[in-house]
């Protein structure tokens, strides 16, 4: 009987969950989370037990399906390595306490814990968005006090580097990508041998703007923002991570929507649209510039890499860094499942979570 796993990928107003074997996807639902269930909870993990008892009414509906373990989205953690790694109790302690952040993918290790231990069964999370592979020439940023940081895309970025070093053909540990996670956030990134030696923090600071966020900024505007008469760090940050991009030049963060505009004449949507394929076009060629222009090609992924406009516009200012491989959409749920099964077939050795230090693969 071929192995199974039930994935969960919680986000703001639902939880998404999929019974995954090796064959691919055998089963997938959304639940959707009442405002009565998320509004009295100041904090993600208060969110917890009501989520926890929708999860388990859907897999009773479900006849208790079978499942070898159980894997989450990896919330914010400490900086660490790439890789698929249990959940212990010193990871729960950090989730659960929101200690790098808040965020609903954290809730996705809580929920996979708590599932797995009922059953006696392992659980993991697969490259959290704390993923920190730079090299330390990537580390620095011109002031010292100030260290550059790896928040990406980084389950994804991950995902797609498999699929075209399959492509290719080649061992992953032998190719070299400049890649672009396109969604509500940008994450572009420079991968060698499947590591993310160099990213734009794609939550808050650097990179290209995005449908929603802000990217690189001069920093005299950001004082002026961040020193502005009643301004407070809140909303200043609320600001620049979620009201900047395509939202605030155009009222809406929806490239589809934006298109259509295009389309019909909205001659300041296209000169939006074409500055932010601009600036990912940059970027694209600077994680190039990382790797010394030594590319096996260039990866576009997430739901913005569907439009035929803004990848037409890429491959016209970067065509000459090499073959594009283009994997539209988000592959989440197959990448959480497939790091587990990795692990469960014996591919990969689990990573400890070390909450202080270095992670250390688990060998026992």
């Amino acid at each position: 009987m071929s192995l199974a796993v039930l994935v969960v990928n919680p986000g703001s107003t639902s939880t998404r969950l999929a019974l995954w074997s090796e064959a691919g996807c055998l089963q997938q639902e959304e639940l959707a989370h009442s405002a009565a269930d998320i509004a009295g909870c100041q904090r993600i993990a208060d969110q917890l037990p009501a989520r926890l008892a929708a999860v388990r009414g859907f897999l009773a509906d479900a006849g208790e399906p079978a499942f070898a373990a159980v894997v989450g989205r990896g919330g914010p953690l400490r900086p660490l390595e790439g890789g698929t790694y249990r959940i212990d109790a010193a990871m729960v302690a950090d989730l659960a306490r929101a200690r790098y952040g808040e965020h609903a993918s954290l809730l996705g290790g809580l929920i996979a814990r708590e599932l797995a231990a009922t059953r006696g069964l392992p659980a993991f999370v697969v490259d959290p968005v704390s993923v920190d592979e730079l090299d330390p020439v990537a580390r620095l940023s011109g002031v010292p006090e100030i260290e550059r940081l790896a928040r990406s895309h980084a389950l994804s970025l991950k995902a797609v580097s498999r699929l075209a070093a399959a492509e290719l053909g080649r061992p992953l540990a032998e190719t070299r990508f400049a890649a672009a996670h396109l969604g509500g956030g940008i994450s572009v990134a420079a991968l060698r041998g499947g590591r993310i030696v160099d990213v734009n923090d794609a939550l808050l600071g650097m990179g290209p703007f995005t449908p929603y966020r802000a990217g690189a900024l001069p920093l005299r505007g950001v004082l002026d923002l961040a020193f502005s008469p009643n301004a407070t760090r809140g909303q200043v940050e609320q600001k620049l991570r979620a009201e900047s991009g395509l939202y605030a030049y155009l009222g809406t963060g929806n490239l589809l929507e934006i298109e259509a505009r295009i389309a019909a004449g909205d001659t300041r949507a296209a000169a939006v649209v074409e500055a932010m394929a601009y600036q990912i076009a940059k970027e694209l060629g600077a994680v190039a510039a990382a790797l010394a222009l030594r590319l096996d090609g260039v990866i576009l992924t997430g739901g913005m890499s569907r439009s035929e406009l803004l990848v037409g516009r890429l491959r016209e200012r970067v065509g000459a860094l090499g073959r594009f491989f283009i994997y539209p959409g988000e592959r989440e749920m197959e990448a959480l499942a497939l790091g587990a099964l990795r692990v469960l077939r014996g591919q990969e050795m689990p990573r400890v979570y070390d909450p202080a230090g270095a992670p250390a693969e688990q060998r026992s």
